[in-house]
């Protein structure tokens, strides 16, 4: 479900959508909510979760927030920096870098976030909840806590 939306050159993958049945008087009333995570493949990445009638307007809704909550990841060699463990609610994702190669070993929640953010080799495992919304805030909590070998040298004032 991944297409290029053509604002930015963003990617924008569509995770989950999910149906709601409100019960009316005339039968039953149906509105969507759709979680998406976009990226530009370079080391941005971000999520949104929209509700409307229909399932189109939900999904741009959703992406006009995911343009809001843009994440800068740092990348070296098409992987991650160093082993990261992510948690949000009952959710673990547990990342690991990968030699060039590997690919994203990862579930569909998960591999969403990375081939948005550009991760092309990363070993992952998730651990607790199922729930494609935790997983996606789990793996971009994990994705917050990376930092570069430079970066730490910077914050401690040392060479590595």
């Amino acid at each position: 479900m991944a297409k290029d939306s053509g604002k930015g050159g963003f990617v924008e993958k569509v995770v989950k959508i999910k149906r709601c049945a409100a019960v009316v008087k005339g039968g039953r009333r149906f509105s969507f909510a759709a979680m998406v995570v976009i990226g530009d493949g370079k080391s941005k990445v971000g999520w949104g979760y929209g509700k409307a009638n229909e399932v189109p307007p939900s999904v741009q809704k959703a992406v006009k927030q995911a343009e809001r909550k843009m994440l800068d990841v740092p990348i070296v060699e098409g992987s991650i920096p160093h082993k990261v463990i992510g948690t949000f609610g009952a959710g673990r994702v547990v990342m690991l870098p990968a030699h060039p190669g590997t690919g994203v070993i990862a579930g569909a929640s998960v591999r969403a976030v990375c081939e948005a953010a550009g991760i092309h080799d990363v070993l992952t495992k998730s651990f607790g909840s199922t729930n494609p919304v935790v997983l996606v805030k789990a793996t971009l909590n994990a994705l917050e806590q990376l930092r570069t070998k430079e970066e730490i040298q910077r914050l401690r004032g040392v060479a590595v």
